[in-house]
């Protein structure tokens, strides 16, 4: 009977710790489910800008909109001021998929997609209003989409804005004031020669880099959109701004494709809605802020020249358009579609 016993109980045993067993795997899978649940998917993006800049604002945008239409499940993490490389090492990343997204300003995307050059052309667009019809319209969407060929994926077009000169050595009225000056440019092919072309000494280099010439005095200018000049207090190393708006860029929220790829479709939808909304938020912001800031501008010591003779600008950079033939029928839908 006690050997009886003995047995029973070793099978009691044996039956509570399959029953423990069991009851313990049907609630792995919820335990698993409801942590992938508490546990956001984190999205790095990254800029070359501070926080005071309209990149900032942009960034900031997005990421409350994802994380609010996501339910918290995805947490946009921004990093500034360059601290994951200067712009073009970014988009190398994101292609190779070492970063999850961007903003980045136009300039660079050329080097990757050569049809996006055609975005840089001097004098393209003559108002913000004109550039945003093209942008968020059929050649803008367009452009976009050729990213991909580069494994990488453009969301929406949010705005670094009109570029205007800036220099420490004299007034620049014209052209011919402009001759000479030793001019940092972003790293694109188009703007250098928009600059050869003015007869200015263009030196292209990444933007982390610039401010260090600048303050040191190696170069004597840079070419940016009041809201750059302001946030950066250009006014330290430059003491002339010229009203040029010789360029219109935008700022790209880019994603590496192969990370856009691993996103649910109801989230693709979302990270893309969320972008476009972002870049219209930061586009007013820039706006609603660029009469304020030139006030500073001029507090700070600068002196603006707001009305430039243009047409000796114009003039002076026809003959970039006849360097990039392969250009002229973007540029043909652009100005149609701006009729």
């Amino acid at each position: 009977m006690r050997k009886f016993n003995k047995i029973a109980s070793i099978v009691l045993a044996l039956i509570m710790v399959v029953s423990l067993a069991a009851c313990s795997g049907n609630s792995a899978p919820k335990t698993t489910e409801e942590g992938s649940k508490s546990e956001a998917v984190v999205i790095k993006l990254g800029t070359t800008v501070n926080e005071e800049d309209s990149f900032q604002i942009a960034a900031e945008k997005f990421a409350d909109l994802v994380k609010e239409r996501t339910n918290g499940s995805y947490t946009i993490e921004i990093y500034p001021n360059g601290s994951l490389g200067d712009e073009r090492t970014m988009l190398e990343s994101m292609q190779m998929g070492t970063l999850d997204m961007g903003i980045i300003t136009s300039g660079p995307f050329s080097n990757f997609v050569s049809e996006m050059g055609v975005l840089d052309m001097p004098f393209l667009f003559s108002s913000n209003e004109s550039a945003y019809k093209i942008l968020d319209g059929e050649v803008g969407q367009e452009l976009l989409g050729k990213l991909e060929d580069a494994n990488l994926k453009g969301l929406a077009y949010a705005e670094r804005g009109f570029r205007n000169l800036t220099n420490s050595k004299k007034e620049v009225k014209s052209e011919e004031d402009v001759k000479g000056l030793k001019i940092r440019v972003m790293e694109n092919e188009v703007y250098t020669k928009t600059f050869n072309a003015l007869g200015v000494n263009a030196v292209p280099m990444a933007w982390s880099e610039a401010l260090t010439a600048l303050q040191q005095g190696t170069i004597e200018g840079q070419e940016n959109p009041i809201n750059v000049i302001y946030s950066y207090k250009l006014w330290e190393s430059q003491k002339y701004v010229t009203m040029t708006r010789h360029a219109y860029a935008s700022a790209i929220i880019t994603m590496s494709l192969d990370k856009f790829k691993e996103l649910p479709e109801d989230v693709q939808i979302i990270f893309k809605d969320s972008a476009q909304e972002a870049a219209e938020f930061e586009r007013q912001w820039v706006a609603d802020n660029e009469e304020s800031q030139m006030a500073e501008l001029v507090k700070n010591g600068m002196e603006i020249v707001t009305d430039p003779d243009l047409g000796s600008f114009k003039d002076a950079v026809q003959v970039v358009y006849s360097d990039y033939p392969e250009y002229s029928d973007y540029i043909d839908r652009i100005n149609e579609a701006l009729k």
